[in-house]
């Protein structure tokens, strides 16, 4: 099998950066009471609205951690308090509450907000007030800005998402069974579209014919008429850059039809417990881009589980729950490691220290807050999202060709 010199070049750096440990590690607390005024973390998540069924794990997460972090003696031996609004999915109304926390709540800092759509209007905001805005990215062109405020920690950049399907076509099926053509569906706004480029070139590039190729707008009223392009092209792969509720749309049709794909991937909709509730057993063997997962051998990632089974009495942290928790733990450290809520001094520590996480070990920050090029690979196995890419830390075996559909 042939391997481009940038996608080794990106495998390497992944490898290396999974498995050697760093300067700086997931430092915790001296337990003890907190005492002293709050630690006041504010901001918006889109807790109702098309994005709520993810933002709702994140606001778990933040809570877990927040909880975590006052029995552990504090942030800075102080008490941690969250203001969390509801942004109702709205860009414009994460906007109005970030200014909202900073300036009427008077917040000592911001947790990251929530999706790829609020991040490219809050960054703006944030560097204005010079905030440390610790999140999940989103995409590239934001980052491209020059704003020096904002870090994603894990990123979920969908232009990187494609790195997973690259990983694991390359690395796990032998090139003579590589699929011959894919239908792209996309959700038209920044975070499908930042997806849907680097997707398609590479395919494009490695000989695998994009068919169907389609965008819709939010909410998706009707996905058969796109399922029907991608079968009657023949598509064997099935790629959905979408949120939750159309990803769900378009697989329900897919199975409605008898479109049988060997690959289907979803952007993130498999990744959340309710795809397996809404899907049963046809939600099993699908495929999606991570940027962390409960089972990744890394600091922090057994008090994640633990807070999952307490919480919820799940056998694993759902993804958007620990994603959460990654974005403030690595405030937290940058917090602690800098001794101080100054947020510029926040931002320095962030710029100059390399962290180790539950999502990765010796991440560093280049100069517009990301980490380097990077992305797992997860299939949903027996109801569980499990790790099927890079081989090194997998869980499960990649079932491919997809089996058909349950009866």
């Amino acid at each position: 099998m042939v391997v481009s010199k940038g996608f080794a070049t990106f495998l390497s750096i992944l490898l290396v950066m999974v498995f050697l440990s760093t300067t700086v590690s997931a430092q915790t607390t001296k337990p003890g009471t907190p005492a002293g005024n709050p630690i006041k973390i504010g901001g918006s998540l889109p807790l109702t609205g098309i994005f709520s069924e993810t933002a709702k794990w994140i606001k778990e997460g933040y809570e877990f951690w927040a909880e975590d972090i006052n029995k552990r003696g504090g942030l800075l031996g102080r008490p941690v308090k969250l203001i969390i609004y509801d942004d109702e999915s709205s860009a414009d109304k994460a906007v109005t509450y970030f200014e909202r926390a900073i300036t009427v709540d008077k917040v000592d800092l911001l947790f990251g907000g929530y999706p790829g759509t609020a991040n490219v209007a809050l960054m703006p905001l944030v560097e204005k007030y010079k905030k440390v805005f610790v999140g999940m990215g989103g995409h590239m062109k934001s980052f491209e800005q020059g704003f020096t405020y904002t870090f994603a920690s894990p990123p979920l950049m969908s232009d990187w998402a494609y790195l997973s399907v690259v990983g694991m076509l390359t690395d796990l099926v032998p090139k003579a069974q590589w699929p011959k053509s894919a239908a792209v569906f996309t959700m038209n706004n920044v975070i499908g579209l930042s997806a849907r480029g680097p997707q398609i070139k590479w395919f494009e590039q490695n000989g695998i014919s994009v068919v169907a190729d389609e965008t819709y707008n939010l909410p998706l009223s009707d996905a058969t008429p796109l399922i029907g392009k991608a079968k009657s092209k023949g598509a064997e792969v099935l790629v959905c850059l979408s949120m939750f509720d159309d990803g769900v749309m378009l697989t329900r049709a897919a199975k409605a039809m008898n479109y049988t794909p060997k690959l289907i991937y979803q952007l993130l909709a498999s990744t959340i417990p309710a795809w397996m509730k809404e899907m049963g057993p046809d939600g099993n063997n699908v495929t999606a881009d991570m940027w962390w997962n409960s089972r990744l051998p890394f600091p922090g990632n057994d008090v994640i589980n633990a807070g999952a089974k307490a919480k919820f009495n799940l056998p694993a942290a759902p993804t958007y729950f620990g994603l959460g928790f990654c974005w403030v733990k690595t405030l937290e450290l940058a917090v602690q490691g800098a001794g101080t809520l100054d947020d510029t001094k926040i931002r320095d520590y962030l710029r100059s220290h390399k962290f180790d996480l539950p999502y990765m070990k010796g991440v560093a920050f280049d100069k517009a807050g990301l980490p380097p090029a990077f992305a797992y690979t997860v299939q949903t196995t027996k109801g569980q999202v499990e790790l099927i890419w890079p081989k090194s830390i997998a869980t499960a075996p990649f079932v491919y060709p997809r089996p058909g559909w349950s009866r």
